[in-house]
C-alpha cells in the first residue's frame, strides 16, 4: 500500500467515525426530545443501523490504517502524542460499546411504549441519560484524537 492511498483511508474513515457519530447522536437526541415512542423508535432504528455500520466499521479502519502509517511514516509508537491519541480513542471506544447497547435498549422500549399506548417509561429515561453522558468523553476524546494527528505535539 502506498502512503498516499493508506493517509487517504485513515482521513476518510476519521471522517466517516466522528461525522456518523455526531450525526446519529444529533438525531438520536432531537427524536428523544421529541417524547413520541413511534419517532424514536424510528429514529432509533436508523441510529443503531448507522452505528454498527458505519461508526463500528470506520472504528475499526481507523487503528489499523493508522499503525500502517505510524511504519509507513518511521513514526514510534511510544511517542507521546500517539500514546495519547491511543487512550482517548479507547475511551471513546469504551464509551460507544455501551452507548450503542443503550440506543438498542431506548430503541425497543420506545417501541414497547408504541405498543402498548404508554408514555415512555423510567427506565428509557435512565437509559437515555446515560447514553447522553457517555456520549460526551468519546465526542471530546475524539476532538482531542483530530487535534493531536493534526498537531503531533510533544506532551512530555
Amino acid at each position: 500500500m502506498t502512503y498516499l492511498l493508506v493517509k487517504w483511508v485513515h482521513i476518510l474513515s476519521s471522517t466517516v467515525l466522528f461525522g456518523f457519530g455526531a450525526g446519529t447522536a444529533w438525531y438520536l437526541w432531537n427524536a428523544h426530545r421529541s417524547r413520541d415512542p413511534a419517532t424514536i423508535a424510528s429514529v432509533g432504528t436508523m441510529v443503531v443501523r448507522a452505528d454498527w455500520i458505519f461508526t463500528g466499521t470506520s472504528g475499526v479502519v481507523q487503528p489499523v490504517s493508522g499503525l500502517i502509517l505510524l511504519h509507513l511514516l518511521g513514526i514510534s509508537f511510544t511517542e507521546s502524542w500517539v500514546l495519547a491519541s491511543v487512550a482517548l480513542y479507547l475511551l471513546a471506544f469504551a464509551c460507544w460499546v455501551p452507548v450503542v447497547g443503550l440506543q438498542i435498549r431506548a430503541r425497543d422500549l420506545a417501541r414497547a411504549a408504541l405498543a402498548s399506548g404508554q408514555p415512555l417509561g423510567a427506565e428509557y429515561h435512565r437509559a437515555m441519560r446515560l447514553w447522553f453522558i457517555l456520549g460526551w468523553p468519546a465526542f471530546l476524546g475524539l476532538t482531542a484524537v483530530f487535534w493531536l494527528m493534526v498537531a503531533k505535539p510533544q506532551l512530555w
